[in-house]
């Protein structure tokens, strides 16, 4: 059973969606944000990133930025830029990039669920960034981020999500790379029943993107029942702000790795290292992996295809199968010495949005040495790893499009 419930958002007028929506807290540096509010003053990175209303050099994590972000929400809601619904509802949201299109559910979702893993995870989380984010929440009296989830398609809701979606939508615009964004507000009492009724028979749901949000509304439960010696449970601060999309509906970009160095090894020892391990084959052009359990490699201004050999990793272990750990574990560890990919600095990583030429470049810069293209992990893969209570590979998945920030904010006053 999948719990959700429906809440009174707090949302931009129409006319000023666009102007507030922003990218996720997480998917900008400071100073890339810094750069975005000059030239728009209502983004919503003012409060969810609320660090760019000063110096660089001030700490992140300090009390007076959280203040700043609530006083930046409140200056929406009291110049009316953003409104509050006047009873709970549902919202759909619908993203298009590429002419392929996703439509989630808005909703809040429960803490025990998380807790009792109904809601999956397939990350470990940072006690440091839980906090700020809990923080960020308590401070500001709401969750401004929402979690990005998933749920196994069915024709149920696949059905109401097509019959909610025919009429015109409240908002409608286009941000940067061309994707569309659309929101429905669902505030008819039967149509919340249906689709309340329709999760329920939902067994689990999967969390995609949003580890270290979820995570913080858990911390900012356990901390307001704390507090509260009438707590029953039905609080709204035991619920939190999620976007629920089908699994058949979303898309998994390669996430790459470029490496600084060869480890003190010549072209040729380096090759000569990973045939042990894999099948090599030279490309005449840039690799773009076509398949799962093939790998593009680009040195020395060639490329070359990686085919992993069968034997050389556990096929029947949903993680240690995903390619970017099978790399790991066959050449970036033994080979190159990148013992935890988390913390090396001699390795970063490349959304595959930016293409195979993005790793041309990194490496004839000379900043890098060597480059890995990979095959995108497949939706299913990553279901069957946190099916499984394990942890997918560092850096495995980049999600794309990205969700926007400030289109519906949970407020945890009811």
């Amino acid at each position: 059973m999948s719990v959700i419930r429906p809440f009174a958002g707090l949302r931009p007028t129409p006319e000023m969606a666009a102007k507030v929506a922003a990218p996720p807290y997480d998917a900008l540096s400071s100073d890339e944000a810094r750069e975005l509010v000059k030239q728009n003053p209502n983004s919503f990175l003012r409060v969810n990133k609320s660090e760019v209303d000063f110096p660089p050099d001030a700490d992140v994590y300090g009390q007076e930025i959280y203040e700043r972000g609530k006083q930046n929400l409140q200056r929406l809601i009291d110049e009316r830029i953003m409104v509050r619904d006047s009873k709970p509802c549902y919202y759909l949201y619908r993203l298009t990039m590429d002419n392929r299109s996703q439509t989630g559910l808005v909703a809040l979702t429960s803490v025990v669920e998380y807790e009792k893993n109904l809601i999956k995870k397939h990350e470990h989380t940072r006690p440091k960034k839980v906090s700020d984010r809990a923080n960020h929440i308590q401070v500001l009296g709401a969750q401004v981020g929402p979690v990005f989830s998933i749920f196994r398609h069915s024709a149920t809701l696949s059905a109401l999500f097509g019959e909610l979606t025919k009429k015109a939508p409240e908002y409608d615009f286009v941000s940067d790379h061309d994707v569309r964004h659309q929101l429905w507000v669902v505030a008819d009492s039967q149509q919340v029943e249906a689709l309340t009724r329709a999760f329920a028979d939902l067994p689990a749901l999967y969390i995609a993107d949003g580890h270290h949000r979820s995570a913080a509304a858990s911390e900012v439960c356990r901390r307001l029942a704390e507090q509260n010696p009438n707590h029953t449970g039905e609080e709204h601060y035991n619920y939190f702000l999620n976007v629920i999309f089908p699994d058949n509906e979303l898309h998994i970009m390669s996430y790459n790795r470029v490496v600084a160095d060869t480890a003190g090894l010549s072209e040729t020892e380096l090759l000569e290292k990973i045939i042990e391990r894999f099948s090599v084959a030279t490309a005449d052009e840039p690799v773009t992996p076509q398949r799962d359990k093939q790998i593009g490699m680009y040195l020395g201004g060639k490329w070359y295809v990686l085919s992993i050999k069968p034997g050389t990793y556990n096929a029947d272990d949903p993680a240690a199968s995903i390619d970017s750990a099978i790399l790991t574990a066959n050449l970036l560890d033994p080979v190159l010495g990148i013992r935890d990919i988390r913390t090396d600095e001699r390795i970063d990583f490349v959304g595959g949005i930016r293409g195979t030429q993005e790793l041309v470049r990194l490496v004839d810069s000379g900043r890098f040495a060597i480059a890995f293209s990979l095959y995108p992990v497949s939706v299913e893969q990553l279901l069957a790893v946190a099916e499984a209570e394990q942890v997918m590979p560092p850096k495995s998945t980049w999600f794309e499009p990205k969700l926007r920030s400030g289109l519906v904010v949970n407020l945890l006053s009811e």
